[in-house]
């Protein structure tokens, strides 16, 4: 399964991340309650790509879709009753490291955990009872969205499907919880992260890159992210530069990925290339391959193994929890990929 449609712009795409097969968390789940929500902050209206949402008091019970949803609300201090399966990168629960380490930290069960493999579980939801139903950083249809809203109130993504930057789905999930002065701080804490990595690996800082995907059944063409993804936003938040050659290529694109002819390897300069890796060997076999050898990071030894998944996470479903993890995880391996091309 490629991690480039992690965040996909259809339900088709994150099919082919996702498993068919549906999982649910502990049946004895606690219900989170509003204390800590700002009973002056409701009601609260939210505009998304579906139209606007009114919250008319502190949710109690909370349903996330996405990949990160689940990860505001708790680092909030909400922990959801149900959530999507994490099934790229994700533990033997369909949860992640950082996630279970917030929860245990806050005390609470963990949510009942669904599949979104053939679009929102709606029924699933349901038998949740939900007051409100995040979905942030999404994919959900325009009449997902109405089958859902029958259910709770639902705050949907404000623009592109998938895409939602990390800051603005904290800003959404903080409104609808009535929790915006404790988002205020996670931000400023999540931020610091951030800068500290760029710190402690300072020769990242203005290095070009490309954040691709490889297909080692195919290698007769390349994938690259574009500026509006997740992944290349975290690492100009760590201070590099999208390189100008997907810069030029992705002007005037609504996408968030990308596919060239590999005869082009040549044309994509950066001082690092990223690409994920899955089996043994993979990696040996790009860097050999007649046309992917000629990407310039390859040759100069600037390239990125993707391989662990879960800290690859880190970076396509960013979050509060996750970033910290991603910083000490994964911006490791760009600051050696730079150190090998210097």
């Amino acid at each position: 399964m490629r991690p480039l449609r992690l965040v996909a712009a259809s339900a088709a795409a994150l099919l082919a991340l996702s498993v068919a097969a549906c999982s649910t968390g502990s049946t004895d789940t606690a219900a989170p309650t509003s204390a800590g929500a700002d009973p002056n902050a409701f009601p609260v209206t939210i505009n998304h790509v579906h139209g606007s949402t009114t919250i008319e008091k502190a949710p109690t019970r909370v349903a996330t879709l996405g990949w990160s949803d689940q990860d505001f609300a708790l680092a909030l201090g909400v922990a959801p009753v149900g959530a999507v399966k994490i099934t790229w990168g994700g533990n033997a629960q369909g949860s992640t490291p950082w996630y279970d380490a917030k929860l245990a930290e806050v005390g609470a069960a963990q949510p009942t955990r669904y599949s979104d493999a053939d679009g929102a579980p709606v029924e699933e939801i349901a038998k949740l009872a939900p007051d409100l139903i995040l979905a942030t950083n999404s994919g959900i249809t325009k009449e997902e969205y109405a089958k859902l809203s029958k259910i709770a109130p639902v705050v949907a993504y404000p623009g592109a499907a998938w895409g939602t930057p990390w800051q603005t789905s904290l800003d959404l999930v903080a409104k609808a919880l009535g929790r915006t002065s404790q988002a205020a701080t996670l931000a400023q804490q999540t931020e610091a992260s951030i800068a500290a990595a760029a710190t402690k690996y300072p020769q990242t800082r203005g290095k070009t890159f490309i954040f691709g995907s490889l297909t080692p059944t195919d290698t007769s063409s390349i994938s690259y992210y574009t500026p509006l993804d997740n992944r290349p936003r975290l690492l100009v938040d760590l201070g590099m530069v999208n390189a100008p050659v997907v810069e030029r290529l992705s002007k005037g694109s609504t996408e968030f990925f990308r596919t060239i002819s590999s005869e082009q390897a040549a044309t994509l300069d950066a001082d690092v290339f990223v690409t994920y890796t899955e089996g043994a060997g993979e990696m040996e076999k790009y860097l050999k391959d007649p046309l992917l050898r000629q990407i310039p990071a390859f040759a100069s030894g600037g390239w990125v193994d993707a391989s662990d998944k879960t800290d690859s996470l880190g970076l396509s479903a960013p979050s509060p929890l996750a970033i910290p993890w991603a910083m000490e995880k994964f911006v490791p391996l760009v600051a050696a990929a730079v150190d090998r091309a210097a």
